[in-house]
């Protein structure tokens, strides 16, 4: 049956109505269709970032779980795994002044490399901010010193502070200052390799201060200078303040990485044992002798998982401390 609707008048007279067509209702999703989308819609985010969380469970989780799971066993690299000791290792480690000793260097080159390091970085980046002519050439030639490889750099730096021919020696004497023992003594020692460290990793983190530099509104700044502040005043009040992410980020990062060296006081001597004292061997150096000269890998698991509890608890105190002394320059 077709339905008809009145005739409308026209200037010409009348136009017969147009039918109403019958249509069919639209055709609805099937229940497993609409489960797939909204699936699909769920779980795309996880699958996007699900490769980077397996590869860390292959490369970084399962070593970690694996190493700790050595350190419980008398483990060598000709024997292989032997009886479980528990603690043992631990203990063993514990009782050892070469584990003191190292963690007392790695201490101490990191606090001389990461507290320099991000305060001439902060400074860099505040230089390199402001209106330098070939700003991108400056840029790049903070970053080459990164881009060295790390043996090259410690071979160099290990010739520049030579004791008897070195650089630095030559040119304290020219000031009148008598020649340092760079490879003898333990705070000159220390202060070469936090050196190379410094030269290495400035300009990366100079970058990123930049970076976040070049984030803040310029608005800021046009108000301060209205208001008669000058560059120093502005550095201190509105960039340093508004770098308090970025700032803890750095030092997070600097602390992870300085607590780990290796390749420096690697590389510091031709026999890369921390000098003929230790005087400059840090954990990492000793995890290697224990590990690859005396093959004990138990111990030398022991020490790695230490490392990570000191890297572990460091992080946090710096960024709690670096949290707080930020929430104190926004009050």
């Amino acid at each position: 049956m077709t339905l008809q609707t009145p005739a409308r008048p026209t200037p010409t007279g009348t136009e017969p109505a147009p039918e109403f067509v019958r249509r069919s209702p639209m055709p609805t999703r099937s229940g497993w269709r609409r489960r797939l989308t909204k699936l699909d819609e769920t779980g795309a985010p996880y699958a996007y970032i699900s490769p980077f969380f397996l590869l860390f469970a292959l490369v970084g989780l399962f070593p970690l779980l694996y190493t700790a799971y050595v350190s419980l066993h008398k483990w060598s690299l000709i024997g292989g795994q032997g009886d479980f000791v528990g603690l043992k290792n631990y203990a063993d480690v514990l009782a050892q002044p070469y584990f003191w000793n190292a963690l007392k260097n790695t201490v101490s080159i990191f606090l001389l490399s990461s507290v320099p390091q991000v305060i001439a970085a902060l400074l860099i980046a505040a230089a390199l901010d402001s209106g330098l002519r070939a700003r991108t050439f400056w840029r790049m030639g903070v970053l080459l010193p990164y881009v060295v490889a790390p043996v090259a750099v410690a071979l160099i730096f290990s010739d520049l502070f030579g004791d008897k021919f070195g650089l630095v020696n030559h040119l304290l004497g020219l000031v009148g200052i008598d020649p340092v023992q760079w490879h003898k003594e333990v705070v000159p020692s220390h202060v070469a390799i936090a050196t190379m460290v410094n030269f290495r990793w400035t300009g990366y983190n100079a970058l990123i201060f930049l970076a976040a530099m070049q984030a803040i509104p310029r608005d800021y700044y046009e108000a301060a200078m209205i208001d008669g502040a000058g560059r120093v005043r502005t550095f201190f009040s509105i960039t340093v303040p508004q770098l308090r992410s970025t700032i803890i980020f750095v030092v997070i990062t600097s602390t992870i990485g300085g607590l780990q060296i290796f390749d420096e006081p690697r590389m510091y001597d031709q026999y890369g044992l921390g000098g003929a004292d230790r005087q400059w061997q840090t954990l990492t150096l000793y995890l290697y002798q224990l590990g690859w000269t005396q093959k004990n890998f138990g111990r030398a698991a022991a020490v790695a998982w230490m490392l990570f509890l000191i890297v572990v608890v460091f992080a946090v105190v710096n960024f709690l401390v670096t949290r707080r002394i930020a929430s104190k320059g926004q009050r």
